[in-house]
């Protein structure tokens, strides 16, 4: 393939290029928010939409969405994604990061196309599992994707970039619904769903022209080409050190046959408790629960239909601007002091949400809240919104991206993804029964999660920021519990990568 010679630029571009396409993998998430409108609710999920109109005040405030059909169609998404990314590694090592995200953007296509013309269930869930499968390709090739583009004192604000777009997906599918639920005659929501079209046509044009990264070109065996590459991203054309660099660690893990086995050696046990624990807790910090529902959530505790796509809108907004602050302070004050303060605040958050429901609506799920109750509600869950989106949210994709290194990086993205995937499975599966039997107990559920993870971070986690990924190791040996896993030949000097044993 040519290297990408349509595009002059140097990293900085890259960026703003990439972010783009991640849209795509938003707009996804946020179809989630179709699932409160009134007409869509009446057309498919007949049960949901009559509870819905019972406003007698007798129906539990709890069980309204209570649906196993609703769920299967909000989470067959996942699963699919799930599968698609341990196919998507393969992908990805193979044939290059860029075929990848062009891949998933088809994909994707044909997903977005077949939900806007659903007629029945059927339709909508084949369409929700297409789309799934784009995502788990997108999120497999697109974080590697910047993190090898990336020089390394700027990695962690242009992965950011990435947690940046789902958050503007996010914000744009519920200020489309906003917009959509208005249309007369009630196909609002068909364009709502064909709508995840925009960002897949960007990401799959742009996955044609981007061209590959250095790291993937060597990983092939085009050296000539994966060096003039580093050089038009660098933007500079001294850049033989960490090209040097780049070929070591491309060889030894080139020797690597089998990533998956190696993952599990005594050695990258860090890097797989890591993969594994953090897209997990990532999940428990039961932030879906709050973005996918927040029109739900919001319809529940009785702002009307409009009000509820609204203040899902406030909380985007929220989310939005947090990221920037992540972005900002990610490459300063570091990844633990973010993970940590964000623990806190999300901690306090959710106690006084679940007190404050448990006040008004009680075990039985019957009542109604004033209106300065329900703003307290909104604004504690955007401080919520907030201390996720600068903590766990980007950092949750940032973190095991970074600290791969190259001979285990395919699987342990997949890992990453695929764990990610599978929790937010689960949670769309159970959050509506939860919310039915634990009813504000919930939030303390999900509290008590956001309380060991805290704890985690602060014992388990280095620092990690302005670290190359070659020499994260170093990092690992010092650490008072994972200093006893990695074997002494795999600290390195500048130079030598891993497998090279010191002839001393």
């Amino acid at each position: 393939m040519a290297g990408g010679m349509a595009i002059q630029a140097d990293t900085k571009d890259y960026g703003g290029n990439i972010t783009m396409f991640v849209l795509m993998t938003c707009l996804v998430a946020a179809t989630g928010g179709v699932t409160s409108m009134d007409v869509f609710l009446e057309k498919f999920f007949p049960s949901v939409y009559k509870n819905m109109q019972d406003d007698t005040g007798r129906t539990n405030q709890y069980c309204k969405f209570d649906s196993q059909v609703l769920t299967s169609f909000t989470s067959s998404l996942y699963i699919a994604a799930l599968v698609a990314s341990f196919a998507a590694s393969v992908t990805t090592r193979i044939f290059g990061r860029k075929v990848s995200m062009l891949v998933g953007g088809i994909i994707f296509l044909i997903g977005s196309a077949m939900n806007g013309a659903a007629t029945n269930v059927t339709m909508l869930i084949v369409g929700r599992i297409l789309l799934g499968i784009g995502v788990g390709y997108a999120n497999q090739s697109v974080p590697v994707y910047l993190s090898e583009m990336a020089p390394a004192k700027l990695s962690g604000a242009l992965n950011m970039g990435f947690q940046l777009a789902i958050t503007i997906g996010i914000l744009a599918a519920n200020l489309v619904n906003y917009g959509t639920a208005k249309i007369k005659g009630g196909y609002g929501w068909r364009v709502s769903l064909a709508l995840a079209a925009v960002p897949a046509v960007i990401m799959t044009v742009g996955a044609i022209f981007l061209p590959d990264t250095p790291n993937s070109l060597l990983e092939r065996g085009h050296q000539e080409k994966a060096k003039a590459m580093l050089k038009k991203i660098r933007g500079n054309q001294e850049v033989e050190e960490e090209f040097q660099d780049l070929i070591e660690a491309s060889e030894a893990a080139k020797q690597i046959e089998h990533p998956w086995r190696n993952i599990l050696q005594p050695r990258y046990r860090p890097q797989l408790i890591m993969s594994i624990m953090i897209p997990f807790f990532q999940q428990f910090t039961g932030i879906n629960v709050i973005m996918f529902y927040a029109p739900v959530l919001f319809k529940t505790i009785g702002f009307g239909d409009d009000a509820s796509l609204m203040s899902a809108v406030i909380s985007g907004l929220v989310n939005m601007f947090a990221t920037f602050v992540s972005i900002g302070t990610v490459d300063k004050v570091g990844r633990r002091m973010l993970f940590l303060e964000g623990g806190i605040q999300m901690f306090i958050c959710q106690i006084l949400v679940g007190v404050i429901l448990g006040m008004k609506f009680g075990v039985e799920g019957v009542g109604s809240m004033s209106k300065s109750s329900s703003y307290l509600v909104l604004f504690l869950i955007c401080a919520y919104v907030a201390a996720f989106a600068w903590s766990w949210g980007p950092l949750g994709w940032l973190v095991p991206s970074e600290i791969f290194p190259l001979e285990i990086r395919s699987a342990g993205q997949a890992i990453n993804v695929s764990v990610n995937m599978f929790f937010t499975f689960i949670i769309a599966q159970l959050f509506l029964t939860m919310l039915c039997h634990l009813k504000f107990g919930l939030f303390f559920f999900f509290a008590g999660f956001v309380l060991i993870m805290t704890l985690f971070i602060f014992f388990f986690l280095p620092e990690t920021k302005n670290i190359p990924i070659e020499e994260m190791n170093n990092i690992w040996k010092k650490h008072w519990f994972w200093g006893k896993y990695i074997p002494d030949d795999a600290i390195i000097g500048h130079h030598h990568t891993t497998t090279k044993v010191s002839s001393n």
